[in-house]
């Protein structure tokens, strides 16, 4: 053992490229060497050697040596800190196993990943077994879908009722949350009666049978708020006929109206519903952001002049670099209108000039009115 700590300080002082890589194979096998290899990681002296070399060593070795590193450290109680912090924040497929099964990183480690890191390394950190309350509630304070879907399938999570009770309120518009929910461990008999009434045929039948759930009722009331919400008829064998004319635009104000008083309406929802395909949403979350009457914006839309959406996009904070994908998009949707071509939508740029929001909306107003 004394050997080996030999060799591994004598490694650590040489400044040779072949000793670095070396060195880090030597504390890659010391991984598999039992207690009482490991134990020699933990002397003081060799961690304060570790902990000052390391950062050079890691960024300067190969990638298959990182990635070796990265998965025998995993389960090491052991390894230098701020060594399993720089491995956390590799690429994912060396991230990986460090973020999922590391005990050196502790709640603040991950809230951090959660900040800093990717999209994947942000779904590693929420399927990390027994996850603590600090990092689920990061997770659900940022809101990313991907990133609660795993959340809701980790069911060893420290997930409460509250944490629950947002997790079930968000699956009415993240669709890939319903299936994990429905099976949770942690769903309560009102969290499941709730989200009855956003999932399918298949996973309504498991929540009756998990929490003895009065299907019938459930179903009675949710055909009356449909009625109720979308202007339906009940005919006389008792099924719904929904009123179809005016139907969808009815509900897209509902949900804008919910959204903008909830303070959820923002610009890149607009980028969504056309990344959706849903070009009337678009025009009614555009105009409710910029108080527009959604007469206007479809006046810009079927225009040949394509700074007219951009004006009415600038009012609304929306990003210079992001027009010209909402450009592209709406006029997929809308049989290439605005008109104009390629040299009218590099012209349209100018609108997001040094001019403020209010200008715009301003400018727009007037663009648009008929004289």
């Amino acid at each position: 053992m004394a050997a080996k700590a030999d060799e591994i300080l004598g490694l650590a002082k040489s400044k040779a490229p072949a000793d670095r890589e070396r060195l880090l194979l030597a504390i890659v096998d010391l991984c598999d060497a039992g207690e009482g290899a490991q134990a020699v990681m933990k002397a003081p002296p060799i961690q304060a050697l570790l902990n000052s070399i390391f950062m050079s060593l890691v960024v300067e070795a190969e990638r298959d040596i990182r990635a070796r590193l990265a998965e025998k450290l995993a389960g090491a109680d052991w390894a230098p800190v701020a060594l399993v912090n720089v491995l956390a924040l590799d690429d994912i497929e060396i991230a990986r196993p460090i973020i999922a099964g590391s005990p050196v990183l502790k709640d603040h480690d991950l809230v951090r990943l959660l900040v800093e890191a990717t999209i994947e390394h942000q779904i590693e950190v929420a399927r990390r077994p027994n996850l603590g309350p600090p990092v689920v509630a990061a997770i659900l304070q940022q809101q990313e879908p991907a990133v609660l879907t795993a959340l809701a399938g980790n069911f060893t999570a420290q997930v409460n009722t509250h944490d629950m009770s947002r997790l079930v309120t968000a699956s009415e518009r993240i669709v890939a949350l319903r299936a994990p929910l429905s099976h949770h461990p942690a769903l309560t008999d009102d969290l499941a009666r709730q989200l009855y009434i956003w999932v399918g045929q298949s996973m309504r039948q498991a929540l009756v049978a998990r929490f003895r759930l009065d299907g019938a009722a459930l179903d009675a009331a949710l055909g009356a708020a449909v009625r109720e919400a979308h202007g339906g008829l009940a005919s006389p064998s008792g099924e719904l006929v929904v009123r179809r004319e005016g139907e969808r635009e009815e509900m897209e104000e509902q949900l804008l109206a919910k959204l903008n008083a909830a303070g959820q309406l923002r610009p890149g929802y607009l980028l969504r519903a056309l990344q959706d395909g849903k070009l009337s949403l678009f025009v009614g979350g555009l105009a409710t952001l910029g108080r527009f009457d959604p007469t206007q914006v479809r006046r810009a839309l079927n225009s040949d002049r394509p700074e007219l959406l951009a004006l009415a996009c600038a009012s609304v904070d929306i990003d210079r670099s992001v027009f010209p994908t909402i450009l592209e998009l709406v006029r997929k949707l809308n049989g290439g209108r605005p008109g104009g071509g390629d040299e009218a939508a590099r012209r349209a740029g100018g609108a997001f000039g040094p001019l403020g929001a209010d200008i715009a909306g301003a400018a727009f107003r007037q663009a648009v009115t008929p004289r």
